[in-house]
């Protein structure tokens, strides 16, 4: 499967659309996503598709929510 590379005008747009995926995901499998990645980095969950594509858009909403904030520290 070929993935499709998107690009986001800003980080928060960035932000807002991982965010939206996660709830998907937390919908599917009712839990939340930060419990699910303690799971799956500790070997509890299978390495199904959907499961690595939620664990790399949890990393990946973690990295820009970081950026996100590191900014607004440099700001105030």
């Amino acid at each position: 499967m070929r993935k499709q590379r998107i690009e986001y005008d800003s980080p928060v747009d960035a932000l807002v659309a991982i965010a939206k995926r996660l709830s998907v995901y937390e919908g599917r499998y009712h839990m939340a996503s930060e419990e699910f990645y303690n799971r799956f980095s500790k070997g509890q969950s299978e390495d199904s598709e959907d499961f690595v594509e939620w664990a790399n858009d949890y990393q990946h909403y973690i990295a820009i929510r970081r950026e996100i904030e590191a900014h607004l520290q440099h700001v105030a």
